[in-house]
């Protein structure tokens, strides 16, 4: 059986469904098919079950990309407030957190419900359980293409990937959307996990998975990336959110510089208390300001039952830098099983940024997470999918 649609998105999450939603209202006849018994799985498992659907401040800084000026155009004509009017409109109450995070007040469901009601009331098709066994161009030069399903041929106009990156397989996710692009010629920056905890080596892990549990406000360095916000320890390594944001910076075999004190300045504290109160025990001084558990499994126990006075300035140096920067290289990653994005994908850079079609294959598109675009943690890979959809969604 054949039939015929305008546009064909592949993904029913959240960058197909807003993709589907748009080019609906400009009288396009769509159809979004998915491997997925429902759509939006991630949409619904994200930010704890409350959806970080944007944030308030998102610039271009806030992505990782090959081609660092490609998200502008789209998040420049579809903004955090255009999304933030549309979740208004459905009556979505919302909450602000730290670092202009939006998050709904109720579940995420909601985002997804608001989702599906725009593709309803566009006249979208929706496709689910569906296999897709080949993709084909109708024509070299044609800006048709014909899907074929286990079910059924499907031939539209245009294609848009939407079938997101690697990470959370468990939600769904697959390698589709790059062997499409491989398909026709189209390369892939590798793949790596991102927004994922670290794991420790194991001679870490016998000294620092006792700490588990322990939270603490860092400052991270890996390369020329910087962040400070929690540090957690876990039985297996590292995470919170400072160390799922270095994550997507971090490269395998390197080292972390970790600032356990990044809003004070251990040595001038020491200092002062050489001058004002000598006799204390470094012990008290830094319990004052860090977990027990952490102080002694970072700082020798000899240092740690010295009065400050009788500290050399070589031992005070050595603190200081156990503190200040503590450097630890990872063993790795938790992988796609837990990373919250994927780094690298489909080379944006033969894609035009105002559309986000191909460049090379005419009629075809790629959009959100399946390209080489990747937000920082906090609602900003929400956002690309929004614009990114909705850039396309202006013209497919």
């Amino acid at each position: 059986m054949k039939t015929e649609y305008d546009v064909v998105i592949i993904g029913a999450g959240a960058s197909g469904l807003m993709c589907a939603a748009q080019a609906g209202k400009r009288g396009r006849r769509v159809i979004v098919l998915d491997q997925a018994p429902k759509p939006g799985r991630k949409i619904l498992i994200s930010g704890g079950g409350r959806c970080n659907f944007t944030n308030r401040r998102v610039s271009a800084q806030n992505y990782i990309s090959s081609n660092p000026h490609f998200v502008k155009s789209a998040l420049s004509r579809y903004r955090p407030q255009d999304f933030i009017d549309l979740v208004r409109q459905y009556g979505i109450r919302f909450t602000e957190r730290e670092h202009g995070q939006l998050f709904c007040t109720g579940s995420a469901g909601q985002i997804l419900d608001m989702l599906l009601a725009e593709c309803r009331s566009a006249g979208v098709c929706l496709a689910f359980k569906i296999s897709i066994t080949g993709i084909e161009r109708q024509g070299s030069s044609s800006r048709g293409f014909r899907i074929c399903t286990a079910r059924e041929s499907i031939e539209a106009s245009s294609l848009v990937i939407a079938t997101g990156g690697l990470s959370m397989p468990a939600a769904g996710a697959t390698p589709f959307g790059y062997k499409v692009a491989g398909q026709f010629g189209i390369p892939v920056v590798e793949p790596r996990p991102g927004l994922v905890p670290f794991t420790f080596q194991s001679g870490d892990k016998a000294v620092l998975a006792p700490l588990a549990g322990i939270s603490v406000k860092a400052r991270v360095r890996t390369g020329s990336a910087s962040f400070k916000e929690q540090l957690l320890f876990t039985h297996r390594g590292l995470s919170g959110p400072v160390i799922l944001q270095a994550s997507s910076f971090w490269q395998p075999g390197a080292r972390l510089t970790i600032d356990l004190f990044p809003d004070g300045n251990l040595g001038d504290l020491l200092e002062t208390l050489r001058q004002t109160r000598p006799k204390r025990h470094l012990k008290s001084v830094l319990a004052e300001h860090l977990p027990t558990r952490l102080v002694q499994a970072r700082i020798d126990e000899k240092l740690l039952n010295c009065p400050i006075h009788t500290l050399s300035r070589q031992g005070l140096e050595r603190v200081i830098d156990e503190i200040h920067a503590w450097k630890i290289q990872p063993g790795g990653t938790e992988g796609y099983r837990t990373a919250e994005v994927t780094v690298g994908g489909i080379d944006c850079r033969r894609f035009s940024s105002k559309t986000m079609e191909s460049q090379d294959v005419p009629g075809l598109y790629a959009i959100g997470e399946v390209l080489d675009v990747t937000g920082w943690l906090g609602g900003y890979n929400f956002q690309w999918a929004w614009s990114s959809a909705w850039a396309a969604g202006q013209v497919v």
